[in-house]
């Protein structure tokens, strides 16, 4: 194994490519155009604390929490060079894309960065919505060179980018217009060879809806292109096609002693969701299925148990150097039998062989809220939490914003501003609103939790015209708005709440007040949200209550991200 990268630090084109004040970061950008810059809004700090009633119990030594990284990290794939691992999951309309986690032992992550942070790597600007943009990619480790393939798919396609360190920067994209389809997978073969495997479409028409296959090309690395008539059908529609599996896609191939794996996702990415694999002693012979497929699922089980996993899939394997295998995966944790705000998740199981075969779940088996260490020695210490309970905070007074931090889409337009001095992150007021399918002025973060608080401190706006506050968001079409607007007499704050794209204000209240700043805050229990605010000093006050979490749910909402809570300034 070629050694180990060394992790160093870089700061994020998007949060800081230069340190300006609030009062002139945007004016500047504005300056040629001879457009008047746009109010803004200073926030102080922003807090995040989970508070899910199922990590109060007492973890077992030498155990960790399952998913290994919560929130909004579905498509999880996996790379070991020496003693680090590296770990990228989907990122679908949200910039930077593709976040990239580091790790020492599998179960304490840290977020290093991300692959696609210029607009030169990545553009949405064409109205995506928040389903769409970067789906599921791959990371590999070659001679040198770290490797991820991915599909933008109302974009470039699939492509690829490359880069010494994971933590970046990242190159440019490598095209590859031959692919089509989705879910590229790129295999290096002990004899030079290299190969993509991806979802798409069958030979001849489909047979059912949902009928697709996986797709293996050869590919010339050095002349950068696929080789022209190698691409074949490898999969047609899933393990049986008499049964009509739906949705063949995710592939990885592996080279393991004498056998050649490929393991794939079958039926869809809801509750039928599952994984499946295939080997072969040649990549020129046919893949044969395994008997006792799927390797994972939880589709088998009762939907009424209580704190259900469900939707599992989409697996990646590595290898320790102790020589376990483990496979990461997404899953969802679901509240009222299968809603889920939270998105698909990154989870974490150990790897059995049978007959030299994978298994990761026998059948009828639950996915194990907590589960005994990989034989690697802790590397936890230091490392913000990804798992469990947690509180998380940014008091901006860092020179670059946390890699945590997330925009909608892209745009050649600079709105953000931090002052690190000052402790604050300044967000130019945009015409924008969350409901348009732009870059509204939105910085957000993902929700971790089924039950949780946020909060954030917030200059009350000095500029009439000025809408601003705290939003908890799933897509452009569902989502809440606390927000806060100067008046001719003092203040006032409304909940607003765009339900199937249609905007409606559940609450509003005029006061005034003598104080330059407010707490604006939202709470989650399962199905229900509260909103409230504090004025400095003062008490809380509560604008709404029990307000329905399940509009921001996958089952109301569709798509496949989760929901994000975050900062938000707009003009009207």
């Amino acid at each position: 194994m070629a050694r180990s990268q060394k992790l160093r630090t870089v700061t994020m084109p998007f949060c800081l490519r230069k340190l300006l004040t609030a009062h002139v970061f945007f004016a500047l950008s504005l300056a040629q155009a001879d457009v008047p810059a746009p109010a803004t809004v200073a926030f102080d700090w922003f807090e995040y604390e989970g508070k899910d009633a199922v990590f109060t119990q007492e973890l077992k030594e030498n155990h960790f929490w399952n998913p290994i990284i919560m929130g909004f990290h579905p498509d999880p794939s996996i790379v070991r060079v020496d003693r680090d691992y590296y770990l990228v999951t989907s990122s679908f309309a949200y910039f930077p894309g593709l976040p990239i986690f580091h790790s020492r032992d599998l179960v304490n992550w840290r977020q290093v960065g991300h692959a696609l942070t210029r607009r030169s790597q990545l553009k949405l600007e064409n109205g995506e919505s928040i389903s769409r943009g970067i789906f599921a990619p791959t990371m590999r480790y070659h001679d040198g060179l770290f490797y991820i393939i991915t599909t933008d798919v109302d974009g470039i396609g699939n492509f690829y980018i490359t880069a010494p360190n994971p933590a970046g920067p990242w190159s440019d994209p490598v095209l590859l217009p031959e692919i089509k389809g989705i879910d590229p997978d790129l295999f290096f073969d002990d004899d030079g060879r290299v190969y993509i495997a991806h979802n798409g479409e069958p030979e001849g028409p489909a047979l059912y809806d949902g009928h697709r296959a996986i797709w293996l090309w050869e590919y010339d690395l050095e002349a950068g292109k696929v080789i022209a008539n190698s691409g074949r059908v490898i999969v047609n529609g899933g393990v049986d096609l008499s049964k009509q599996p739906i949705w063949i896609e995710a592939p990885h191939i592996y080279r393991i002693n004498d056998w050649y794996y490929l393991s794939c996702a079958e039926g869809g990415t809801a509750d039928q969701h599952s994984q499946v694999v295939f080997r072969t002693r040649s990549l020129d012979e046919p893949f044969v299925a395994f008997e006792s497929n799927p390797i994972l699922t939880q589709r088998d089980l009762d939907p009424a148990r209580p704190n259900p996993i469900t939707s599992t899939g989409h697996a990646d394997f590595v290898q320790t150097p102790e020589g376990e295998w483990w496979a990461v995966f997404l899953g969802v944790r679901a509240y009222d039998r299968d809603f889920h705000n939270t998105g698909r998740e990154t989870f974490l199981l150990p790897v059995r062989w049978q007959d030299d075969w994978p298994i990761i779940l026998d059948p009828q088996t639950a996915v194990p809220r907590q589960v005994k260490r990989p034989q690697i020695e802790y590397a936890g210490h230091g490392i913000p939490p990804q798992s469990g309970n947690f509180a998380w905070r940014d008091d901006f007074d860092e020179p670059s914003l946390k890699p945590d931090w997330m925009r909608l889409r892209t745009s050649e337009t600079e709105w953000v501003g931090l002052d690190a001095e000052a402790g604050t992150v300044n967000l130019a007021a945009l015409p924008v609103a969350l409901k348009e399918k732009a870059q509204p002025a939105f910085l957000a973060r993902v929700q971790q939790h089924l039950d949780f608080s946020a909060s954030t401190r917030m200059a009350l706006p000095r500029t009439p015209g000025v809408l601003a506050g705290l939003a908890a968001f799933q897509s452009s079409d569902y989502n809440y708005l606390l927000a806060v607007r100067k008046t001719e007499t003092g203040y006032s704050i409304l909940l607003e709440k765009v339900g199937g794209g249609k905007p409606e204000t559940l609450a509003s209240a005029d006061f005034t007040t003598s104080s330059q700043h407010i707490i604006l805050g939202v709470e989650q229990n399962n199905a229900e949200l509260n909103f409230y605010y504090t004025l400095e000093p003062g008490e809380r006050v509560d604008v709404a209550r029990n307000v329905d979490a399940k509009l921001l749910s996958t089952q109301v909402a569709g798509g496949f991200v989760g929901a994000s809570i975050g900062i938000h300034a707009r003009s009207e």
